[in-house]
């Protein structure tokens, strides 16, 4: 299938595209607006670091909790609305944080803010894979470029209300409630209609059950192992990105011996590299396909993370976290794109388990890195990411080759995609 030149693309289309880009970016900004004021939040409570620690890590436990509940909401909401009214929802329990009067309190607004972000991220993507639909041509990756976008700017942010000593319930309070307005605003020009109303069939006279008939009893076990397999590459995304901001500075600071000011740049190199990757990742995408994108991208994490560890110095570390970056920075896209397309399921239910999956991975990580290292050392731990990138380069061969629907001539693929598998 050719995609279409950019004059084809229909208004709706253009507009959709436009909302969904600030949906990732609202959901973004909400909570890294609260980082650099956290601080605050344990002084207000007094807090120890490991009480703040725990309330914080109440956010995956919730989105563990709750995020495999996306696909019934998804199903019978839409994904338009249930990504932005959940940001209103999520607005709101951000905005609750500074109000908190006890750890116990504080600790379930993170497990609501976590199980609000895990259903919301599963929406937004499904709602951009209707639109790139509608494209015929990669821009998911955007999407996930401008969430990076809105991370550095809800920094900023809390930062500068931080540095002008705004009140952190007066500055949280505006900050979600503007955010908030802004989701509800785009909704309108989000798509109407079934979630599958946009997908193209290789035989148009060909039978497509609604998604509300689909029923998991009836998905072969091949859609299993493959969910299953998308899986591993979610986690070792989720490997890769953890290597960066919770390892790089350790890393530096241990085992290359570089100051304290210094220490952070391999986190801001894998993230920068991540952030351009995804921004230009779509006519790469394009180009050359997912598929050896991300296989190739498995190649640079492991030559990237091989070569830091192999002459640990600040140069060559900062070159390698900076490949790693590039070489992850479509990959989850990739395996969310692929699992949106796996025969059979009900609509989101692909993207919820892959999502829920990319979210185990950043709980186990770094507990998994931590006691590697305590029982070696981080250089030895941290050759788990070269193994990840391995992982990618090999596995990588079960993705969808193309961003764009299967159509035509085009329908059928190479052994290993999955595009040319009907939907059940």
């Amino acid at each position: 299938m050719t995609s279409p030149l950019p004059s084809t693309v229909s208004r709706t289309a253009r507009r959709a595209r436009a909302a969904v880009s600030v949906v990732f970016l609202v959901n973004a900004v909400l909570y890294a607006n609260l980082v650099p004021r956290l601080p605050e939040v344990k002084d207000r409570l007094d807090l120890t670091n490991a009480a703040l620690g725990a309330a914080i890590a109440a956010m995956p436990l919730g989105a563990l909790l709750a995020g495999l509940l996306a696909p019934l909401l998804i199903q019978r909401l839409g994904s338009a609305a249930v990504a932005s009214f959940g940001l209103v929802a999520l607005a709101g329990a951000v905005a609750a944080v500074p109000l908190a009067g006890s750890w116990v309190v504080l600790a379930g607004l993170f497990l609501v803010a976590g199980a609000l972000d895990a259903i919301i991220d599963v929406a937004q993507n499904a709602h951009g894979f209707r639109v790139q639909r509608l494209y015929g041509r990669s821009i998911i990756n955007a999407f996930h470029g401008l969430w990076s976008v809105g991370a550095v700017l809800g920094g900023l942010l809390g930062a500068a209300a931080a540095g002008l000593a705004v009140p952190l319930p007066t500055h949280i309070a505006t900050t979600s409630a503007v955010f908030g307005v802004a989701a509800v605003l785009v909704h309108r020009f989000l798509l109407r209609g079934p979630e599958d109303a946009e997908r193209t069939s290789a035989d148009p006279d060909a039978d497509q059950p609604s998604a509300g008939a689909r029923s998991l009893r009836h998905v072969a076990g091949r859609t299993f192992l493959m969910l299953a397999a998308l899986g591993v590459l979610a986690a070792c995304g989720a490997f890769v990105e953890d290597a960066g901001s919770s390892w790089g500075a350790l890393y530096l600071r241990g085992e290359v011996g570089v100051g304290a000011a210094a220490a952070g740049m391999a986190f801001v190199s894998l993230q920068v590299a991540m952030t351009v990757g995804r921004l230009t990742g779509d006519r790469v995408v394009d180009r050359f396909g997912q598929r050896r994108v991300a296989r190739l991208g498995g190649v640079a994490i492991a030559l990237g993370l091989g070569l830091a560890l192999a002459v640990p110095s600040l140069t060559t570390t900062l070159v390698g976290f900076a490949l790693a970056g590039l070489g992850v920075a479509t990959l989850v896209p990739a395996v969310m794109h692929t699992a949106d397309e796996l025969p059979g399921l009900p609509a989101g239910v692909g993207l919820t388990v892959v999502s829920w999956l990319l979210r185990v991975g950043f709980l186990v990580s770094p507990t998994l890195v931590g006691v590697v290292a305590d029982a070696s050392s981080l250089r030895v731990a941290l050759l788990g990411v070269v193994a990840a990138g391995i992982v990618v380069a090999v596995l990588g061969r079960i993705l969808v080759a193309s961003s764009a629907p299967p159509s035509g001539e085009h329908a059928a693929e190479a052994p290993g995609s999955l595009a040319a598998a009907p939907r059940a």
